[in-house]
């Protein structure tokens, strides 16, 4: 098995180590996005929620500024996102290489992408439900930990797993600029060397993550529904 392995990866076998320093760099990546974003794109997704036209707590002017705001920055592509926020990066970071550098563009990217994935599946939550908590006379912090949270559970799990598989599909894109990680390496050795065999088991490990990352959030969706 070994053999065949180096017969048809033979510089994937000359540069195991990079490989296995790639993949931690694209799971750094990958965690610190999900965990930062995740949590400020929660919190922006509710807020878009509440204070929508019909909201538990209504206030179109600020519904409006962050719908347009989310909007705008979402049309943006990730690699355009790279450049503009350059200056930015390497005033919080010192630079702009490396996988940290990346962190910021990525998070950036990221919160307005997964504030309306949110919101969409808090919409989805009952209205007659929601209704209900308010005729009992529940606060409108009561209705979102109440209401909002434990009836959305299901799809915001599967909108975090598809934010998550985002999140690994841009890391690919920000290596290609120097981030690091497996984007890095597939462009870098891969590409640029026509080491076509480096390019197929880069591509192979971020499968290996996206595939992972759906069937745990498979797993989550079916405990949460029962």
């Amino acid at each position: 098995m070994g053999a065949l392995f180096e017969r048809y990866f033979p510089n994937v076998v000359a540069i195991s180590d990079e490989f296995v320093t790639a993949t931690i760099q694209t799971l750094y990546m990958t965690f610190w996005t999900a965990l930062i974003a995740g949590i400020l794109g929660i919190l922006l997704g509710i807020v878009l929620v509440v204070t929508r036209p019909g909201g538990i707590l209504e206030s179109r002017g600020l519904f409006e500024l962050l719908d347009k705001v989310i909007n705008i920055v979402r049309s943006i592509p990730f690699i355009i996102l790279l450049a503009l926020l350059g200056t930015f990066t390497r005033l919080i970071v010192g630079t702009t290489i490396g996988e940290t550098a990346a962190l910021v563009p990525l998070i950036a990217g990221i919160i307005p992408f997964f504030a309306r994935q949110i919101e969409i599946a808090l919409l989805e939550v009952d209205p007659g439900v929601v209704e209900a908590a308010e005729a009992m006379g529940t606060s409108p912090v009561g209705i979102i930990f109440r209401v909002y949270l434990p009836e959305g559970l299901a799809g915001i799990i599967r909108v975090s797993a598809l934010t998550i598989i985002n999140v690994i599909g841009l890391t690919a894109m920000a290596g290609a600029v120097g981030a690091g990680g497996l984007g890095n390496l597939a462009i870098t050795r891969g590409y640029n060397r026509f080491q076509s065999d480096v390019t197929i088991m880069a591509t192979l490990i971020i499968l290996v993550l996206v595939f992972v990352s759906q069937f745990i959030s498979n797993i989550l969706v079916k405990r949460v529904s029962h």
